[in-house]
C-alpha cells in the first residue's frame, strides 16, 4: 500500500489552506476531492465575506480563528494579488427595539479583540447609505469581500509549487485509524502519517468512527441577485437570527448586489432553489430597505451550512478534533466549519500544521 505524509480530504477553501500550509512546511501532501473542481460546494456557495469577528462567543474557536484568520487573509490577498475590497459593513437597527441589541455588538466585538466598531445615528446612516432605513447602525470598517475562487486558486498554486497534488473525482468512502490512518476510496487505499478530514458537509459522516464526533445537520440558504442600479456601497446586515446572520446585503467585487441567505433546515444535501418563501424574503429585506422592488430580485444560488447543532439548539462552535480528543493517532477532523470558515481558513490551517509538526 502506498504511503504519504499527509492526506487532506476535501479541496474546499479550508482543505486547500491546510494542504498549502502543510506543503509549505515540507510535508508530502495529497488532497482527495470527490468533485472535478476545487471549492465545488460550501466554498463556492456563500457570501464571500471577510468577517471581522463580531458575533461569536468570547473565547470560542470561531471568535479566535476568525479574528486571527482575518488578519492572515488580508495579508495573503496583498501578497498573492487576490482581489478583495475592505468595504466595511453596517449592522442596522431597523426599529427602536433593536437599538440595544445592535449597540451591544460593540462590546461583544471588543471582547473578541475587534476594536474598530462604532455607532452612527439615523442621520449618519441616511448620509452614508441613503436607501437604508434605520434608527441607527454599528459600522464595522474591517469587514470586506473577496474573490473566493481566486483565493482558492492561490492556495492550489502554493500546494502544487511545494510538490503537493490534488486527486479529483476521488470520493473517500472510509477512514480507518489503526495502526496508522488509511483512506479508502473506490479505486484505491492510501496510508498516511496524518489524515485531515476537511470534507465540509460530509466531514461528520467520515468521522463517524471517531469517538466524540457529532452528527451533521444541514441549513440551506437562498441568494437572490438584484438587477438594475445598485443601491448600496457596502454590506448591510440586520440583527442576527437563529442559525444565521439574517438576510443581508452582500456585494461582489463588480458591485453586484445579492440578498441572502435565509435559513431553512433540510435533511440532506439538496441545492434546488425553492421560491416558496419569496414573500418572507421580501419582508425581511424591506425591514431595512423599504424601497426594494421585488421584480428586480432573481434567483441566484443556494448554499448549505455544515452544521453540527440541530435546529433550535444553540449554535455549535467549530470542532478541530485532534488525536488527543479521540485517541486516534494521525487523525484530525474539522467539523462544523460553517461561517466564518472562509475568513478563518488560514488560522485553521496554522492550527492543523502546528499539530502535525509538533
Amino acid at each position: 500500500m502506498d504511503k504519504v505524509d499527509c492526506i487532506v480530504v476535501g479541496a474546499g477553501v479550508v482543505g486547500l489552506a491546510v494542504a498549502a500550509k502543510l506543503a509549505e512546511a515540507g510535508q508530502e501532501v495529497v488532497v482527495l476531492e470527490q468533485h472535478d473542481l476545487i471549492g465545488s460546494e460550501t466554498s463556492s456557495r456563500n457570501s464571500e465575506v471577510i468577517h471581522a469577528g463580531i458575533y461569536y462567543p468570547t473565547g470560542s474557536l470561531k471568535a479566535k480563528l476568525c479574528v486571527a484568520g482575518k488578519r492572515l487573509l488580508y495579508a495573503h490577498c496583498e501578497t498573492y494579488h487576490v482581489p478583495f475590497r475592505q468595504c466595511g459593513k453596517m449592522i442596522v437597527a431597523a426599529r427602536e427595539d433593536q437599538r440595544a441589541t445592535v449597540m451591544a455588538y460593540i462590546d461583544k466585538a471588543k471582547a473578541n479583540d475587534v476594536n474598530d466598531l462604532h455607532w452612527i445615528d439615523a442621520d449618519a446612516v441616511a448620509e452614508q447609505e441613503p436607501e437604508v432605513q434605520a434608527v441607527g447602525a454599528v459600522v464595522s470598517p474591517s469587514t470586506g469581500i473577496i474573490d473566493s475562487h481566486a483565493y482558492m486558486l492561490s492556495l492550489q498554486g502554493i500546494l502544487e509549487q511545494h510538490g503537493g497534488m490534488i486527486a479529483f473525482d476521488t470520493r473517500v468512502d472510509q477512514i480507518e485509524s489503526a495502526p496508522a490512518p488509511v483512506v479508502h476510496t473506490e479505486a484505491m487505499s492510501l496510508q498516511a502519517d496524518w489524515v485531515i478530514n476537511s470534507a465540509g458537509l460530509w466531514a461528520p459522516e467520515l468521522a463517524r468512527n471517531s469517538p466524540g464526533a457529532p452528527t451533521g445537520h444541514y441549513a440551506k440558504g437562498h441568494y437572490y441577485a438584484y438587477s438594475g442600479p445598485q443601491p448600496f456601497s457596502r454590506l448591510v446586515y440586520p440583527v442576527a437570527e437563529q442559525g444565521g446572520l439574517g438576510v443581508h446585503v452582500t456585494l461582489d467585487l463588480a458591485g453586484q448586489v445579492k440578498f441572502g441567505p435565509d435559513v431553512r433546515w433540510i435533511d440532506g444535501v439538496d441545492y434546488t432553489f425553492d421560491e416558496s418563501h419569496f414573500a418572507d424574503f421580501v419582508a425581511a429585506i424591506r425591514a431595512y430597505y423599504p424601497n426594494l422592488d421585488p421584480n428586480r430580485l432573481h434567483p441566484s444560488y443556494t448554499g448549505i451550512r455544515p452544521k453540527i447543532s440541530a435546529e433550535g439548539q444553540p449554535a455549535a462552535d467549530f470542532m478541530l478534533q485532534m488525536p488527543t480528543h479521540h485517541d486516534q493517532p494521525g487523525r484530525i477532523n474539522l467539523l462544523g466549519i460553517e461561517s466564518p470558515g472562509l475568513t478563518a481558513s488560514l488560522a485553521i490551517a496554522n492550527a492543523v500544521t502546528a499539530e502535525v509538526l509538533k
